[in-house]
């Protein structure tokens, strides 16, 4: 079924305009939709093969980008607020039956994501069309796991945490965050960087794909190179720092740089910090 699903999206997106007026196109698009929110389906997937360890589905991307396509301004309303957006993508609704705490105050789902149970939802929190966040995972207040972000199990992000997006280009990577990862409060995580199993992000740490890490316990410094996101490592402890600036006006001045910086690995210790999050649920 879904190598059906794939001939079809890939199909009808690259038909353009002409898809609009196709029925069949809206078809297969909300059979993905179905598909992305039901977890069958992933913008983003775990591969050995990979130098990365994660295969991007182009082809999902561009199922997304066709459901804006084909989507018209549609007017909806919870209460006294109103919202106008693409018909195509309403917010999600759930039951209790599906197993996900969704605390009241304006935390919003969109149609497209995948929460798995387990997840807690704290407000005002936001995920968007193409994510997948995994078992046992909290979303903090004003927490944003962007399009097609992939949050693992147990991962905590917590308040005011940026998972960056990306939709275009259809073959760039997706943010990671695997497994059992703590993001502090304020941190920013964009542009295909991949977060290993295990690691934890120190409240406003901000890691780019021009963002060199610097590896304070084995002296390397971590860069995106070609394909390859920036990775941080598992169990990996990261810390927003500075460097100096040593040449030109900046070394006059005596100005430094933000840089993010591994001070640690993850131990027992470590581990003390996560356990609130557990009387949390």
């Amino acid at each position: 079924m879904t190598s059906q699903l794939q001939g079809a999206i890939e199909r009808h997106f690259a038909a353009g305009p002409a898809a609009i007026s196709d029925p069949e196109a809206m078809t297969a698009f909300l059979e993905l939709r179905a598909a992305l929110e039901s977890g069958q389906v992933r913008a983003a997937e775990p591969d050995p093969a990979s130098p990365s360890g994660w295969r991007v589905n182009a082809w999902v991307k561009q199922g997304i980008l066709l459901g804006f396509r084909l989507g018209v301004l549609e007017a909806s309303a919870s209460g006294a607020l109103s919202f106008v957006d693409k018909h195509t993508y309403p917010a999600r609704l759930f039951s209790a039956d599906d197993g996900i705490r969704i605390v009241p105050g304006g935390s919003s789902v969109r149609s497209g994501a995948y929460v798995a149970r387990g997840v807690v939802c704290m407000p005002p929190m936001y995920i968007n069309a193409g994510a997948y966040v995994d078992e046992g995972a909290m979303v903090d207040s004003h927490a944003l796991v962007g399009s097609c972000a992939q949050i693992g199990k147990r991962v905590h992000l917590s308040a005011a945490a940026q998972i960056g997006g990306v939709l275009e280009p259809v073959n760039a990577s997706p943010v990671v965050i695997e497994d059992d990862v703590l993001v502090g409060g304020n941190c920013g995580v964009y542009e295909g960087t991949i977060v290993r199993r295990g690691a934890v992000l120190a409240a406003g740490t901000i890691l780019t794909r021009g963002t060199p890490l610097f590896d304070l316990v084995t002296g390397a410094v971590l860069r995106a190179q070609g394909e390859l996101p920036l990775i941080v490592p598992e169990n990996a402890v990261v810390v927003p720092g500075a460097r100096a600036v040593t040449k030109g006006k900046g070394q006059e001045w005596g100005l430094s740089l933000y840089t993010p910086a591994i001070v640690k690995y993850r131990d027992e210790k470590t581990d003390l910090s996560t356990a609130l999050e557990d009387l949390l649920r």
